[in-house]
């Protein structure tokens, strides 16, 4: 981004709010353009209390006391700046937001970024120019510039554009995709890529670089981390299924095996079965009540009941 005086400085946003106390330092200017700010207005702003507000990475812990108070005191950064730290090892990804059309820089930003990276020293081949804006004029300018596209074309007609490299979400590319890009001579940069093991299986396919939230621990895996090929993932698979089905069949074999050895009673005889084992005074009623109900379902009278009492019963 190019600022209201003519300073590229880097901001991923429209606004400043997200990354910086523009809220408390500029409260009526907050919603307005990054790019409508004086540079001595944007280095009045605090841009390091946020990333220790959020901690998005959980890394703000492991700072040191120095580092953490260093990390809380970062202002917005100018392109410069970034450009001196990282001009001997470090490739760059360069993107542009369109400036609102009021800007005074509004058609020659680019022209003045150019210097910005000319005068630098970054050898060119380190630089790759994302944007489809001026390409012509860049090319001119700057020739060791890699051109990227952020569009996923044809390999042979971004071939006749002169581009050299992709810069793509991870999730708009196939692995047969990549391969097809590497076999037309064009290099993939996939992005944002912030987990190892998805490092891992994009490195497996062939991708040559990646862009990430997360470097500290992408750093980290020196080598893809172990990945199951498919054909042994279905065999894993398959067999863990089959066991589970064995196990299954035959615990219900044991059940039905378990039951049918019980002895079926019926109710005349559990309640008889169960006397024996109470006293004889117990036993004496029980057979007392069970002839009672016997004589009450064969007589239907009293006066049956009667003669039948009178005779001993």
């Amino acid at each position: 981004v190019c600022s209201y005086d003519g300073v590229p400085f880097l901001m991923h946003d429209k606004t400043l709010r997200r990354t910086t106390n523009v809220e408390q330092v500029f409260p009526e200017r907050a919603y307005e353009h990054c790019s409508m700010f004086n540079w001595t207005d944007l280095e009045k702003l605090n841009a390091g209390e946020w990333f220790l507000q959020n901690d998005p990475f959980w890394t703000a812990g492991s700072l040191s006391r120095a580092d953490y108070l260093e990390a809380a005191n970062q202002s917005v950064c100018k392109l410069e700046d970034m450009l001196e730290v990282i001009k001997d090892n470090t490739s760059l990804i360069l993107n542009f937001q369109d400036l609102p059309a009021a800007h005074p820089y509004y058609s020659t930003y680019i022209n003045i970024t150019l210097e910005t990276i000319l005068a630098s020293g970054i050898r060119q081949q380190a630089v790759m120019w994302l944007p489809d804006t001026e390409r012509q004029l860049v090319r001119q300018v700057a020739p060791g510039f890699q051109q990227t596209s952020g569009l996923k074309l044809e390999a042979q007609r971004l071939r006749e554009k002169g581009i050299v490299k992709l810069n793509l979400r991870y999730t708009k590319v196939t692995n047969e995709e990549v391969r097809d890009y590497t076999m037309a001579n064009l290099s993939v940069n996939l992005y944002t890529v912030n987990e190892p093991w998805l490092f891992s299986i994009l490195w497996c396919a062939g991708v040559p670089s990646v862009t990430s939230d997360s470097a500290h621990l992408l750093r980290k895996v020196p080598f893809p981390i172990w990945l199951m090929p498919p054909d042994e993932y279905h065999l894993i698979w398959i067999t863990s299924d089959l066991i589970s089905f064995l196990v299954i069949v035959g615990v219900f074999i044991f059940q039905k095996w378990r039951l049918g050895s019980i002895r079926t009673y019926n109710p005349e005889q559990i309640m008889l079965s169960a006397a024996v084992r109470r006293s004889s005074q117990d036993v004496k009623i029980m057979k007392e009540k069970l002839i009672f109900s016997e004589i009450n379902n064969g007589v239907e009278s009293t006066d049956e009941l009667s003669f039948c009492s009178e005779n001993g019963f």
